[in-house]
């Protein structure tokens, strides 16, 4: 069964989210959604999540799920905002917990920050099933550039990757966050392209080089042709000096600090002080 697929792209951070449905009048899936965040004023918006609420109720859908592929360290998730206006369930990976636990030492959250994963309402396992109404679909955990990252299975040829894999001449993900490695990362990409070369592939980012417009799919058969980091005939140990290499020159994500403390907590703004406002942290010296 093929999915019908409708992707948003989000200027901002260069994010594609997905709304995934077997036809109008039926349940769907929310992937990777985007919270506007003004990092200069640190006001929040919904102009990017609105445009998927219209969407899903111009067709009729159902949300069944609101899933993150991992805690995104370039924007904010909407995920919470998009459940109180349209129900569904927000899902990540089980890895999440050890991606919670290192940044609860690195913001020193409050004390009762859990660490279980129970912001969020399912915790998927690698190859656990689910459907969307009538499509079959599994998740498959592929750590390396976090812990967390999990990729989805929907439909019979149709994979969203998250960043594990971007377009084939923009390459792969950065492997130097908390919990992040390129042997990893090899490992997963070669477990995503062992699917059969036609297969679907849906990135979360495309950072297209001048001359190309943005574009939120390729297949196997084109990473496997042409990937610049992972094509075939490139050795795990090629892979992982070239990422290495790479990763040392890269900055920071200008939304990592903002995004990373929202995200582990399914999207939800930290609790408010006791003025009333939310606070996110920044420390210094740190990261």
């Amino acid at each position: 069964m093929t999915p019908r697929i409708q992707a948003f792209f989000d200027d901002a951070s260069s994010t594609f989210s997905y709304v995934v449905y077997e036809q109008a009048g039926g349940p769907c899936a929310i992937i990777d959604s985007v919270l506007d965040f003004d990092p200069k004023s640190g006001r929040t918006g919904t102009t990017h999540a609105e445009r998927i609420k219209t969407f899903v109720q111009s067709h009729d859908l159902q949300v069944q799920w609101l899933l993150e592929t991992h805690a995104h360290a370039d924007h904010l998730s909407a995920a919470p905002w998009l459940r109180s206006q349209l129900g569904g369930r927000i899902a990540i990976g089980e890895g999440i917990r050890q991606v919670q636990k290192v940044f609860k030492a690195v913001f020193n959250l409050e004390p009762n920050f859990r660490l279980d994963g129970s912001q969020f309402d399912h915790l998927f396992q690698d190859g656990e099933p689910f459907q969307i109404g009538n499509i079959p679909a599994r998740a498959l955990h592929v750590p390396g550039h976090t812990p967390a990252d999990m990729a989805f299975v929907i439909g019979e040829n149709t994979l969203f990757v998250g960043d594990t894999l971007f377009m084939p001449d923009v390459g792969t993900a950065r492997c130097d966050f908390p919990g992040g490695d390129a042997h990893q990362l090899y490992r997963s990409i070669s477990r995503l392209l062992a699917f059969p070369p036609d297969t679907q592939l849906y990135l979360c980012h495309d950072y297209p080089p001048e001359g190309r417009r943005e574009q939120p799919d390729t297949t196997v058969a084109e990473q496997r042709r042409s990937n610049i980091h992972v094509r075939d005939g490139i050795s795990e140990n090629e892979f992982v000096e070239m990422r290495t290499t790479r990763d040392a020159t890269l900055p920071m994500p200008m939304l990592l600090m903002p995004a990373v403390q929202v995200n582990i907590r399914a999207g939800e703004l930290p609790p408010a002080e006791d003025n009333g406002v939310r606070y996110l942290k920044i420390p210094l010296n740190s990261l």
